[in-house]
């Protein structure tokens, strides 16, 4: 399995061949509470690393998904139209949010899971 990378903004990035998928971690999903809505991008849009890409709605507020890394969204969740509470129930698995063809590497700030479980305690 493809090791998975996280920002400060709380977004977890992960290797798929030539993608890369993107979702929100554990940690945002908690905060935000039960997830009711999800606004994904379009497929073909290109994005600069922090660029607002996404926007989730939950009971408590609504929160800009941002992208890790700069590229093309090539695919979106649709499973997340009709079930928003996949990103509840499975933030790092089927609650993932879009797959970016990236431009180039990761950027160099993003997180390990023990740097990230580190940052989160911080907060």
């Amino acid at each position: 399995m493809t090791e998975t990378k996280f920002s400060k903004d709380h977004e977890w990035v992960r290797l798929d061949g030539g993608a890369a998928i993107v979702g929100i971690t554990d940690h945002a999903q908690n905060a935000l509470g039960d997830v009711v809505f999800v606004d994904l991008p379009e497929i073909g849009r290109e994005v600069a690393v922090g660029e607002a890409i996404a926007v989730v709605e939950s009971v408590k507020a609504a929160s800009d998904v941002y992208a890790p890394l700069a590229g093309r969204v090539v695919e979106v969740n649709s499973a997340l139209v009709d079930n928003p509470g996949l990103i509840n129930s499975e933030p790092t698995a089927e609650g993932w949010f879009f797959k970016i063809e990236p431009n180039g590497p990761l950027p160099d700030d993003l997180m390990d899971e023990g740097e990230y479980a580190a940052f989160v305690e911080t907060l």
